[in-house]
C-alpha cells in the first residue's frame, strides 16, 4: 500500500497555477478532509445511543464518560500520526500522506459498525472500539497537518488565509454531515429505540463507503509545487533532527493551539451532551441547535480567513484571545440555566463566533512558520499533542467537574487555557508578512 501510495506522490506533476485548477485540486483535498472528520465526528454524535451497546448497564453519566475516555484515547494516537504522516508528507508527498490517512479512517469506522454489542462478546466490545478509535486517532493526526500544508501551499499568497480557512470549512462540514444523518435516523427512519439497538451502526458504514469515495478523489490530485521544487534538493539531515532546530516555532504552534482547540471542541463536540445532561434539553433538540450553529460557523470561516489575508493574523488571533478571555465564564453559566431553544442557539452561537477568529486561520498561521522540508511534520506533531493534551480530554474533565458537583470549574478551565493562548498570540509575529511559505 505504501509504495503504491509513494509512487503515486512522486510521480505528480508540478502543481497547478491556473485559479480553477488550483481550486479543483484544494476541492479534491478537501472532500477528503470532510470524510475524515465525519468519520471522527459520527463518534461523538452518537455515543449517546451507542454507550449502552459497549459497556455494561449504569446511569447515563457513567457511560457516557466511558465512551469519552475511548474519545480521549483516539486522540492519543494523534501524535503519533502527526509525527508517522508528517514524516511521510515531507518525504513522499502531501498527496500519498493524505490518500494513507483516509484508507486507516475506512478501516477503523468499519471496525465500529460490525463490533458486536457487550452483551454479546463482552470485554472484547470496548477493546474492539479502543482498536478502532487509536486507528482513527492515526488518520486524524496525519490529517491535519498534512491537509493543512497542502491548502497552504496551493493556494496564492494574496488568498491563501481564505483558501486554507477551508480546512475548518470541510472538518466542521464533516461535524454537520454526522449530525444530519443523526436528525434524518432520528425525525424521519427510526425510533429511538432502533437507533439505540442498531441503528447507530449506520452512519459508520455510511464512514467507511464515503472514504473510499474520498480515496479514488484523492488519486487525482497535484502534488504542491513547493513539495515538487524540493524533490531534486532533499536535505541531508533527517527530518526530526531539522525540526527541532526550530524550537520557537514548535512552541508557538502548541501556545496558539492551546486555548483554541479546547474551546473548538467545549462548543462543538461536548456541546451536544452538555446541553441533554447539564441543560435538560431532548436529544433531537439538542442535535438540531448543534447543527444550526455548526453551519453558520462554518459559513464564517472564509470571510474571517480572507479578512487575515487584508489585516494580518495577529489581530484577528488576538481577537478570540481577548473575547475567548473576557467571555467564556458568562457564556457557559448562562447557558446552564437558559431554558428555550433559542436562548440556547444564541449563546452558542455567540461563543462560536468568538472560536472563530481561531479556527479559521490556524492552519495557515502554522504551515506558515516551517520551511517546505519539515512544514508537514511541523504542522502536525505539535498541534497533535497539543489537541491530545487539552482538545482530547475536553469532554472527560468536563463531565468529571460535573461529576463531583464543581461544573463550574470547567468554564474557569478553559478560561484560563483561552488567557495563557492570547499571551502567545501577543508575543509572536504576524505570519503573513513572515511566511516561509514564500520563500519556497
Amino acid at each position: 500500500m505504501d509504495s503504491t501510495l509513494s509512487t503515486q506522490g512522486t510521480a505528480a506533476s508540478a502543481a497547478p497555477r491556473t485559479t480553477s485548477q488550483r481550486i479543483k485540486s484544494i476541492f479534491s483535498g478537501s472532500i477528503g478532509n470532510m470524510v475524515e472528520w465525519y468519520d471522527w465526528y459520527v463518534y461523538s454524535a452518537f455515543s449517546l445511543y451507542f454507550a449502552k451497546a459497549f459497556f455494561p448497564k449504569g446511569d447515563l453519566t457513567a457511560q457516557l464518560l466511558n465512551t469519552a475516555a475511548i474519545f480521549a484515547i483516539g486522540f492519543l494516537m494523534r501524535p503519533l500520526g502527526g509525527w508517522l504522516m508528517g514524516l511521510y508528507a515531507d518525504r513522499k508527498g502531501r498527496k500519498s500522506a493524505l490518500l494513507l490517512s483516509v484508507w486507516i479512517m475506512c478501516l477503523g469506522s468499519l471496525i465500529i459498525a460490525l463490533t458486536p454489542s457487550y452483551e454479546t462478546i463482552g470485554i472484547g466490545a470496548p477493546i474492539l472500539l479502543v482498536l478502532a478509535r487509536l486507528l482513527q486517532g492515526l488518520s486524524v493526526g496525519g490529517e491535519y497537518g498534512t491537509s493543512a500544508t497542502y491548502l497552504s501551499e496551493m493556494a496564492t499568497k494574496e488568498r491563501r488565509g481564505f483558501y486554507s480557512s477551508f480546512q475548518y470549512v470541510t472538518l466542521i462540514s464533516g461535524q454537520l454531515l454526522a449530525l444530519g444523518v443523526l436528525i434524518l435516523l432520528q425525525q424521519v427512519f427510526l425510533t429511538s429505540a432502533q437507533l439505540e439497538s442498531w441503528g447507530w451502526r449506520i452512519p459508520f458504514v455510511i464512514g467507511a463507503l464515503c472514504a473510499v469515495v474520498a480515496m479514488l478523489l484523492r488519486r487525482d490530485m497535484a502534488e504542491t509545487e513547493s513539495f515538487t521544487k524540493k524533490q531534486s534538493d532533499k536535505p541531508k539531515t533527517s527530518t526530526m533532527a531539522l525540526l527541532i532546530k526550530h524550537p520557537k516555532e514548535l512552541l508557538t504552534v502548541v501556545g496558539l493551539t492551546m486555548g483554541g482547540t479546547l474551546a473548538f471542541y467545549t462548543y462543538t463536540t461536548y456541546m451536544q451532551k452538555y446541553l441533554v445532561n447539564s441543560v435538560g434539553m431532548s436529544k433531537s433538540d439538542s442535535t438540531l441547535i448543534s447543527a444550526a450553529t455548526l453551519f453558520l460557523f462554518m459559513v464564517i470561516q472564509p470571510v474571517i480567513g480572507g479578512l487575515s489575508d487584508k489585516i494580518g493574523r495577529r489581530p484577528i488571533l488576538i481577537a478570540f484571545g481577548v473575547m475567548g478571555t473576557l467571555f467564556t465564564y458568562p457564556i457557559l453559566s448562562t447557558l446552564h440555566n437558559i431554558s428555550t431553544w433559542w436562548g440556547a442557539f444564541f449563546l452558542i452561537m455567540a461563543a462560536l463566533l468568538i472560536v472563530s477568529f481561531y479556527t479559521s486561520i490556524n492552519a495557515v498561521v502554522k504551515a506558515e512558520l516551517f520551511p517546505t522540508e519539515i512544514r508537514a511534520l511541523g504542522v502536525g506533531l505539535p498541534y497533535a499533542l497539543t489537541v491530545s493534551i487539552f482538545g482530547g480530554t475536553a469532554e472527560y474533565i468536563a463531565l468529571y467537574f460535573k461529576s463531583i458537583g464543581m461544573e463550574s470549574g470547567y468554564y474557569w478551565y478553559v478560561t484560563g487555557c483561552i488567557a495563557i493562548s492570547l499571551l502567545v498570540y501577543i508575543s509572536m509575529k504576524d505570519t503573513r508578512s513572515n511566511s516561509l511559505i514564500d520563500s519556497d
